[in-house]
């Protein structure tokens, strides 16, 4: 349906929308998937607290705490893991508005989050998270924030937006934080902590299961306040689980009002055209 193109212009420090979108009369499904976790470290101290203690499976199932990030700024002065899994799908949303909700029929934003994504770890007053480690928690939380957000202003114009959590699933992302032998002796671990905690689906095709759940409802009978978690039983059946997300609606609203704001101020300063060409 088109992609985001971010080429740099070291000298106009530029950033260029490229969605294709007069191409199209009409989109009917947009996913959100892209994200990044930069320079992860493991906190071992929360891991050990955590073990021995009545926490373990909510740890073991939402990973709170034991994953901290280094993040840097962009040349557009952005905090990369802010501008890559939340403002940069919020841009191509907003390029890609005219085709919602074209001839009658109803567009279907959803986004990939997080069992991770904290509400403890995201702040209105550091939305980008510059000031602290857990950029990756606070994006996927202000993505959560940004869904319930945009079903208020944009339901009555046929967009309907969720957000799924793919449970604790084996990519490069996750390979990243650890060398690969850990994952092999961890591996049959994680098969057995699986029977108690079913948000471990481990492969990208389970992983998947609420997304495509996603794909075979009608967008309005769904619940903008609730995600929905691809889960894995202990016997190796998939499931979708619903839960409702700790979030605020003025919360919300005022994140929503701040990205706006944040989007006209680049406008402003021509880091940001809009190219429907």
């Amino acid at each position: 349906m088109g992609s985001p193109a971010v080429p740099r212009a070291s000298s106009a420090r530029k950033v260029v929308l490229v969605t294709g979108a007069n191409r199209y009369q009409r989109l009917d499904y947009l996913y959100l998937n892209a994200g990044i976790m930069p320079n992860p470290h493991f906190n071992l101290k929360t891991f050990l607290d955590g073990l021995f203690s009545r926490k373990i499976f909510s740890m073991f199932a939402t990973g709170d705490g034991l994953l901290t990030q280094e993040d840097w700024l962009t040349d557009d002065g952005l905090q990369q893991v802010f501008m890559t899994n939340v403002f940069g799908h919020f841009l191509l949303i907003r390029n890609l508005e005219p085709l919602f909700g074209q001839a009658g029929c109803t567009s279907q934003v959803i986004w990939t989050s997080s069992s991770n994504a904290g509400k403890s770890a995201f702040s209105l007053t550091d939305y980008q998270h510059s000031q602290g480690q857990e950029s990756y928690s606070s994006s996927k939380y202000a993505t959560d924030l940004l869904s319930v957000s945009l079903n208020k202003h944009y339901n009555s114009k046929g967009l309907f937006s969720s957000v799924v959590c793919p449970g604790l699933v084996l990519t490069n992302l996750t390979y990243g934080i650890f060398p690969p032998i850990f994952w092999k002796i961890i591996t049959p671990i994680m098969w057995l902590i699986r029977i108690f905690t079913n948000s471990f689906t481990l492969s990208p095709y389970n992983g998947t299961e609420a997304m495509v759940w996603l794909f075979t409802q009608k967008p309005e009978s769904l619940d903008p306040m609730v995600k929905y978690h691809s889960c894995t039983s202990g016997v190796g059946n998939n499931y979708v689980a619903h839960y409702k997300m700790d979030i605020d609606i003025e919360t919300a609203e005022v994140f929503y009002q701040e990205v706006l704001k944040l989007e006209n101020k680049m406008k402003a300063n021509n880091q940001i055209t809009g190219d429907n060409s």
